[in-house]
């Protein structure tokens, strides 16, 4: 058991997949109902709840953070260097010590802490069933699991640092091509002559001055497509343009992270780091997603926009910066102002220059374009020879609503390339089975569709579910596909998420969906 302990630990990247599945390994040893793991995070002077694992059917409750004095961050931290060296009931947490069990552990507990090389890094808890115990046995198992997942905390904190490191590089990279005179190759816009001709006319209208441009537009519309237009016709083109996706910054960082930080301004900060605005010196930033910002962090930004200035934390002096502030959002940023989930004030900085961006189903006479498009980029990218869309593959692509706007119709195209391996491009099957421009169901192996006269409603709904259920299994087969060819791995530089261009996690909820199981993969 301990071996298998060992082997899912280090088979996954993040944490709560790790605990998910050793709590049911443990289930059979032990009265246990949940296995809970705490970080200790020096840096802001509390516990977070980072992964809960349950069993027998129970549902975990929501991860929690309790924040600590430092008397009660000295006395932890003496606990768990003593740990190791105190024989008798070392499992049972001290009276003094009980406020960094989460509320949810209502049972009897067994604690142990997760040591890193540098430091104490955690604690693993262990909650007995209602009614339950632990015996001196099970405070030996304990004691077995603590190096496993101190292993995988620290597997799960690197992943995290990493991705953090990625992204300050490619802001410093695009920074230097922008000092030696070099720029990415832009994205093309497709349509500026037809669906996106209104757009374009108010970018040109815009471009030259530097107030402030709100984008609204549904998700995948192309909200940064059209800001890196601006900001490439603007007179900062020779500048960075850096694009910070709010609502993916915890709370606690976000001051860190959009103004920076002094060396040993807290525990952690050993030299000092500049945040995206000072990053974005000279050009334009972009923040996206900016109805998910938490109030707290619209005051501070508010107050940047205003000002021109920050103070990083820690920072006793005010740096200034010369930035253009471009801003996006997919909410209803009037509606949240009125019910208070956004600040008025801001509202009126952001919003100077506002541009609504259609969706890709108001804009059909663009798909054409869209598709050719996308098609010589999957050819590019796959290796495969160019096919390019017939007149009955445009008819279909017209015809369906496009909920994912451009984004799902570029995953589509690059679907139906796949599909197709080169010879043609299988419209049809990507999209499941598509409705006809009548509202008929179109039949891909030839047939005529039915007519309106002799379909009936209940037939209607018939060929609405074979058009979900093809669809599905199409998915099903094109993600089996990905991780055939990873082994199974869902995340990182070789997964099937980076494999499909999809978010990790949307591809996890897919999985769930289909009922797909990575393990049966692994295993092969």
């Amino acid at each position: 058991m301990l071996y298998r302990v060992w082997r899912e630990a280090c088979r996954h990247i993040e944490i709560d997949e790790s605990t998910a599945t050793i709590a049911r390994l443990l289930a059979p040893h032990m009265p246990i109902a949940q296995v809970v793991v705490r970080r200790l995070n020096l840096q802001h002077s509390c516990l977070e709840t980072v992964a809960i694992g349950s069993v027998g059917g129970t549902r975990p409750p929501a991860p929690t953070r309790t924040e600590c004095s430092p008397q009660q961050m000295k006395s932890l931290l003496v606990w768990c260097r003593q740990w190791q060296t105190t024989p008798r009931d070392r499992s049972r947490l001290p009276a003094g010590l009980r406020w960094s069990i989460p509320p949810h552990a209502g049972g009897e507990t067994l604690v142990g802490p997760l040591l890193a090389p540098e430091h104490p890094a955690g604690m693993l808890i262990l909650v007995a069933r209602d009614g339950g115990g632990f015996s001196e046995r099970d405070e030996r198992l304990l004691a077995l699991l603590l190096e496993p997942f101190a292993a995988a905390l620290e597997n799960d904190r690197r992943l995290h640092e990493l991705t953090q490191l990625r992204e300050a590089a490619e802001a410093d990279r695009r920074a230097l091509l922008a000092k030696l005179g070099r720029t990415d190759a832009a994205t093309p816009i497709v349509g500026t002559e037809a669906g996106l001709r209104p757009v374009m006319e108010r970018v040109a209208l815009v471009a030259a001055s530097d107030v402030p441009v709100l984008l609204f537009g549904e998700t995948g519309s192309g909200k940064e497509v059209i800001a890196r237009a601006i900001h490439m016709l603007s007179g900062r083109a020779a500048g960075p343009f850096i694009r910070v996706n709010c609502g993916a910054i915890p709370p606690d960082l976000i001051d860190s992270q959009l103004f920076g930080h002094e060396r040993g301004s807290f525990t952690g900060a050993t030299e000092t780091r500049k945040g995206w605005f000072e990053r974005a010196d000279g050009g334009t930033l972009f923040l996206d997603e900016i109805g998910d910002l938490p109030l707290a962090a619209q005051v501070r930004l508010l107050r940047v926009l205003q000002d021109g200035a920050l103070e990083r934390v820690g920072g006793q002096r005010a740096i200034h910066v010369d930035v253009r502030v471009f801003s996006a959002t997919h909410r209803d940023l009037a509606k949240m102002v009125r019910s208070g989930a956004f600040r008025e004030d801001l509202w009126y900085r952001l919003a100077v220059f506002p541009i609504s961006i259609p969706p890709l189903r108001e804009r059909t006479e663009d798909i054409g374009a869209l598709a050719h498009h996308f098609a010589e980029k999957a050819a590019t990218r796959f290796g495969l020879p160019l096919a390019m869309p017939t007149a009955q593959d445009l008819r279909l692509l017209m015809a369906y609503p496009w909920p994912g706007n451009v984004r799902e119709l570029a995953t589509v195209i690059d679907r139906a390339a796949l599909l197709g391996n080169g010879s043609k491009l299988e419209i049809a099957l990507a999209l499941g089975a598509a409705p006809s421009l009548d509202g008929a169901p179109v039949s891909t192996d030839g047939a005529a569709p039915r007519t309106d006269e002799t379909r009936s409603p209940r037939a209607g709904g018939e060929s609405d579910r074979a058009a979900s259920e093809a669809l599905d299994e199409a998915m099903r087969g094109h993600i089996a596909s990905a991780l055939h060819a990873t082994h199974g791995r869902v995340e990182g530089p070789f997964g099937a998420a980076r494999r499909l261009e999809v978010n990790p996690n949307t591809l996890r909820s897919r999985m769930r969906k289909l009922g797909i199981d990575w393990r049966r993969f692994r295993d092969a």
